[in-house]
């Protein structure tokens, strides 16, 4: 109970928090930072919170931090969602201070590029002008600074600080600054995750150049943007993990994942007006440590058709992924960015770089078994 007892702490202050804060904070700020990254997690669906043990895992628990078994690990990750249109990409590093700390440092990148201004399309004589056309980018951006420690033989936490940047062309921009924390506890071929997301809510404030958009917003009788402030609010995920060894070639891992909510009623499988229950689910089959398959299901809704019925949607994963040998791994999802089929499916690509792998002595704590 003492072990668990910090958890049970943050969750009652991320819990006065919401309730204080939610009838100011919008439904679904900062949703670029809930798309995951690693095409490992992905795969499954996106439940990684108590299974995920590499440099990815400083988005997902940095926790799982802890379980890097080499000095140095990279990785890189491109996606591309709506036929291309949004480019997602991801850069992750991760080293060890010391034989029980492990920091990391990750950039994430949601943008649409080269959009059309066409305000200036027609001249000041009302001739059509295409050389007047100039472009901008929408794009967020997140810099996750992460640090675990290994507490004990099952325990281990971490922590990110993240600063967040978002920016529409000249148009508009955004800088906030947010903090996670999460945990793990091991448990023979059992392990346990919580995941505590902008715990103390995630602050951006919004700047507007409101000079350069206010004839045109006039025009279409359209609100002059002000400058805003604009929460996220915390959520928190609880996972469980359980793996199963068939034989010494084969191995089996499930994850499921609970996402709890706070910002007010989503279209999930449970909800109130106070919290969203949304699950995820994982499933990974490995060959020797080489050969990957894996599967999983998230993003559950009840959809209302033309037709006034009602029908469940939710959004399947898939993906391989390959040992290339003691440095490369590189893994595929097919995925897409949410659970109605409407959304082209995405192919994604992650590779990871792992160099000088540790001792077996070299952590002060046991952890997981390989």
């Amino acid at each position: 109970m003492s072990v668990l007892r910090p958890f049970v702490c943050i969750l009652l202050f991320a819990f006065c928090t919401e309730i204080s804060a939610q009838s100011i904070a919008p439904k679904y700020s900062n949703e670029f930072m809930n798309i995951g990254i690693g095409a490992r997690a992905l795969a499954m669906g996106g439940a990684q919170v108590s299974s995920v043990r590499d440099v990815t895992a400083a988005y997902w628990n940095p926790a799982g931090l802890i379980g890097i078994k080499h000095e140095h690990e990279f990785s890189l990750m491109h996606a591309e969602y709506f036929a291309g249109i949004a480019k997602f990409d991801y850069m992750g590093y991760s080293t060890a201070i010391d034989a029980d700390n492990q920091i990391a440092i990750s950039v994430i990148r949601f943008g649409v590029d080269d959009i059309p201004d066409t305000r200036f399309l027609y001249d000041a004589n009302g001739a059509l002008n295409y050389n007047n056309i100039q472009f901008f980018n929408a794009a967020d951006y997140a810099l996750l600074l992460s640090y675990a420690r290994d507490v004990s033989d099952n325990f281990k936490i971490g922590g990110n600080a993240k600063i967040i940047h978002r920016n529409v062309g000249k148009f508009a921009q955004a800088w906030g600054f947010g903090l996670d924390l999460g945990g793990i506890y091991l448990m023979d071929k059992w392990r346990f995750g919580v995941m505590l997301r902008d715990v103390t809510s995630t602050f951006n404030a919004w700047f507007h150049n409101a000079d350069m958009v206010r004839d045109i917003y006039s025009q279409t009788n359209n609100e002059i943007p002000v400058n805003s402030l604009e929460l996220t609010l915390p959520r928190a995920i609880f996972s469980v993990t359980r793996d199963v060894e068939i034989n010494d070639d084969f191995k089996v891992q499930g994850v499921l994942d609970l996402d709890f909510t706070f910002d007010g009623m989503r279209n999930t499988v449970l909800r109130t007006n106070l919290v969203s229950f949304d699950p995820r689910a994982g499933v990974e089959a490995s060959y020797r440590n080489m050969v990957f398959l894996r599967a999983g299901g998230s993003n559950v809704q009840r959809i209302k058709d033309f037709d006034e019925t009602f029908y469940t949607s939710w959004k399947p994963s898939f993906g391989l992924g390959l040992f290339l040998n003691e440095k490369f791994y590189i893994d595929y999802a097919l995925t897409d960015i949410g659970g109605i089929s409407q959304t082209p499916y995405s192919h994604i690509i992650s590779v990871k770089v792992s160099l000088k792998e540790h001792g077996n002595r070299f952590r002060l704590h046991k952890g997981w078994n390989d």
